[in-house]
């Protein structure tokens, strides 16, 4: 009969290190309880209040008016230049705005901040303009004719002012809806065209004399205008004094 064996024995488990000592003038630092979550949640509002203040600016569009109402007067459009972008503030008073020179206002928000404001100022003036299509050697009427507002730095030339300047005249190269009138534009009615009868008028201080004439060339009132004295034969310059009439010598 065998003899049972005999059970080997484990291993002495191995001794664990010693504890280091601590840091000389380091005081050990004990576990931290974990904070409520209600906590955690009033930390965060705290952090995001001053990101929703910072979401209120001074409107772009109240500044803006601002700088306009500065420079506004009777035919006077003002137009402020600012960005969209524009971050400025809140004021809590009204804002005052201060010309600074023609074209530059200064608007501020009274104890708090300034803002320099280029404006573009554009002067209106009434003008005389078509108001339809007009071709070339067409008379002018009214309906063809209205007053329109315009920008006087924009304007070349002298414009018209009245329809009346322009009524019955015809325009030397045509025009389109819209077209600013100057008085170079246009070409008066002949008051004469060529061939027609004419009557000569000469004289000085309290006598007159009157001959028969003949037109050669279209004139309008004022134009100078070559006549011919039926008379004589003699071919002269007068001046067109009225419908048929033509003024001739000194």
């Amino acid at each position: 009969m065998s003899q049972p064996e005999t059970p080997t024995p484990l291993p002495s488990p191995a001794p664990l290190p010693p504890c280091r000592p601590p840091l000389p003038g380091r005081v050990p630092r004990t576990p931290r309880a974990r904070r409520p979550l209600h906590a955690g949640l009033g930390l965060l509002a705290g952090l995001l209040a001053p990101l929703t203040w910072a979401g209120a600016f001074q409107t772009v569009d109240s500044i803006r008016a601002a700088a306009e109402a500065a420079l506004a007067a009777p035919g006077v459009q003002a137009e402020a230049a600012l960005d969209p972008a524009l971050r400025m503030p809140p004021c809590a008073q009204a804002l005052q705005a201060v010309p600074v020179s023609a074209v530059n206002v200064e608007v501020q928000c009274p104890g708090a901040w300034r803002l320099f404001v280029p404006v573009r100022v554009a002067r209106q003036q009434p003008v005389l303009v078509l108001a339809e299509a007009v071709a070339p050697g067409q008379p002018l009427s009214a309906q063809a004719l209205r007053i329109e507002h315009r920008d006087a730095a924009r304007l070349a030339g002298v414009p018209l002012t009245d329809p009346a300047q322009a009524l019955g005249q015809t325009l030397r190269r045509g025009g389109r809806p819209g077209q600013v009138l100057r008085q170079a534009d246009l070409v008066a009615t002949p008051l004469l065209r060529r061939g027609q009868p004419v009557s000569l008028v000469a004289g000085g201080p309290g006598f007159e004399v009157r001959m028969a004439g003949r037109a050669l060339a279209d004139a309008g009132p004022g134009e100078v205008v070559r006549v011919e004295n039926l008379a004589s034969r003699r071919v002269l310059a007068g001046v067109v004094a009225g419908p048929g009439l033509v003024r001739v010598g000194p």
